[in-house]
């Protein structure tokens, strides 16, 4: 038969925490799903771990499906995943996150009372050492999105036809590739919101390099996708890394 949801996720050296990922995946009570890791030829045991979960995928009688081989980046191994992918709709978790209890079952009852929407999204936690940073709530709305992407990735499911439509992720994003993919639809983004927990996702913490860099995508994201002029997605630039400064200073 083939799956509901498809579940992806893009793995690298991530001894440390993909076991309790794959565990929430397991635990949960739902299994009209399969499961894809795609792995990017990790060097620390990360695919052993991934080979120790085998048997109780197959006991559960989900399908369960990895590789491990290079790729340039996450939005590359997203797309492989995507290649893969079976089921009508397709999320992505990454190997430092975790579901919570019956979230699966939340998102098909919703995905079987929303059928064609494009997108449909829930509450996330944000922890850092093991308490909770923040917390992802916000309803899309383009006005906003097209700004600022305040919405979890995590915390969200895609329809496939989404993806026949819009294409795969744009690989030469190395870090926005998931805003710059739901930007390509404009205000005709189809969006669910549930008010609803269903992952936790973990801060760890990134470097200046990388926040400049995210900055510096999404300011061509807003340019070249969503249409905003240049003098606002300057705008937008300059007073995300004002933020980021008076948030470093403060600490």
């Amino acid at each position: 038969m083939r799956p509901l949801l498809s579940i992806i996720t893009a793995s690298y050296n991530s001894e440390k925490t993909i076991a309790e990922t794959m565990q929430s995946i397991l635990n949960q009570g739902f299994i009209n799903f399969e499961y894809l890791i795609i792995d990017g030829k990790s060097t620390d045991k990360t695919v052993e771990i991934i080979k120790s979960f085998e048997k109780q995928f197959q006991e559960k009688q989900i399908s369960y499906t990895w590789i491990s081989e290079k790729d340039t980046g996450i939005y590359n191994a997203w797309n492989k995943g995507l290649e893969l992918a079976k089921g009508d709709w397709i999320s992505f978790l990454g190997s430092d996150d975790i579901y919570l209890e019956n979230a699966l079952k939340k998102y098909a009852k919703n995905i079987d009372e929303n059928k064609s929407a494009d997108f449909i999204h829930s509450k996330v936690k944000l922890i850092k050492n093991g308490k909770t940073k923040h917390i992802f709530a916000n309803k899309w709305n383009w006005s906003e999105f097209k700004r600022n992407m305040k919405i979890a990735h995590v915390g969200s499911f895609h329809n496939k036809n989404y993806f026949k439509t819009y294409g795969k992720y744009n690989e030469d994003y190395k870090i926005v590739g998931d805003y710059e993919m739901l930007l390509r639809a404009k205000n005709n983004l189809k969006t669910v919101f549930f008010d609803e927990f269903t992952a936790e996702m973990k801060d760890g913490g990134i470097s200046n390099n990388y926040v400049f860099k995210a900055f510096s995508e999404a300011k061509k994201a807003k340019i070249k996708t969503a249409n905003i002029s240049k003098s606002i997605a300057f705008l937008d630039a300059y007073f995300s890394l004002l933020k980021y400064a008076i948030s470093r200073l403060i600490k």
